[in-house]
């Protein structure tokens, strides 16, 4: 099992940034792919970012291209969320999930985080 702890959310203002962090448990993290959730309310969760297991495959949803970034470092079992250019829109709770299969716009988490709030002030 693979247990995941997200830092790094908070409330900043429209047009700042913020970096979040997906920490896991152990070192078969380098054996899944990485994802960002987010979940606002009254919406359903949508996968707004992806990551394969080497790094070399992205995904990003249409809304944050440009301005999000996805990056992993598997020698430290990290994933990292770069937000910038930040929109009152942008805010939510987003979780990381880990994902043994993922094609597309579609991740399946098969481990998940349990969310770290984003607030943007406009």
């Amino acid at each position: 099992q693979v247990q995941l702890v997200e830092s790094g959310g908070g409330l900043v203002q429209a047009g700042g940034s913020l970096r979040l962090s997906c920490a896991a448990s152990r070192r078969t993290f380098s054996s899944y792919h990485m994802g960002w959730f987010r979940q606002a309310p009254g919406k359903e969760r949508e996968l707004v970012v992806a990551i394969s297991i080497t790094g070399g495959n992205t995904y990003y949803a249409d809304y944050v291209k440009g301005r999000f970034t996805i990056s992993r470092d598997n020698a430290l079992n990290t994933v990292y969320l770069q937000m910038n250019s930040l929109k009152p829109e942008d805010t939510a709770i987003y979780y990381c999930a880990a994902a043994r299969y993922w094609t597309g716009s579609a991740l399946r988490g098969d481990y998940w985080g349990q969310g770290t709030q984003v607030t943007v002030s406009s």
